[in-house]
């Protein structure tokens, strides 16, 4: 039975937040993509495909930041089926700097087949260009996985 759009969302989160990238990136359409609508520059706005995905995961692991648990996460199931709209917070470690990191999100995911299409991450891009500075600008990182 393919599961339902909460419950890969679910999966999503985990997987995200234990950098286990074989199973975020199995979790997503051959085609489907991660974009991040607000990003400072110098950050790629969106990562299409497996491949892509599981290379940026990769980079992340060894990233700017490093999320140790996400808290206050509401899953919102909308009047689409296929749509889901998640709040949450994102506690985690500034790599080079050591300084901890908070971050408030809101993604809206697309599910389709059991396989997530699109991941829209709505993240405030101040906290993360803050923390690019902090790092003096170095490496590339997403701060909602």
């Amino acid at each position: 039975m393919t599961a339902t759009a909460r419950e890969v969302v679910e999966q999503v989160l985990a997987a995200g937040l234990a950098q286990d990238t074989e199973t975020f990136v199995e979790l997503f359409a051959a085609d489907g993509y991660v974009e991040w609508p607000y990003l400072p520059a110098g950050i790629p706005a969106r990562v299409e495909g497996r491949e892509q995905l599981r290379e940026f995961m990769t980079a992340q692991a060894k990233g700017l930041v490093k999320f140790e648990e996400y808290r206050n996460t509401v899953i919102h199931e909308t009047t689409d089926p296929e749509v889901v709209i998640v709040e949450y917070e994102a506690h985690g470690t500034v790599i080079p700097t050591g300084a901890p990191l908070h971050q408030t999100i809101i993604a809206v995911l697309r599910i389709r087949a059991g396989l997530v299409v699109s991941y829209r991450d709505y993240l405030n891009p101040l906290v993360l260009a803050e923390a690019l500075a902090a790092a003096g600008g170095a490496g590339s990182a997403t701060a909602g996985r």
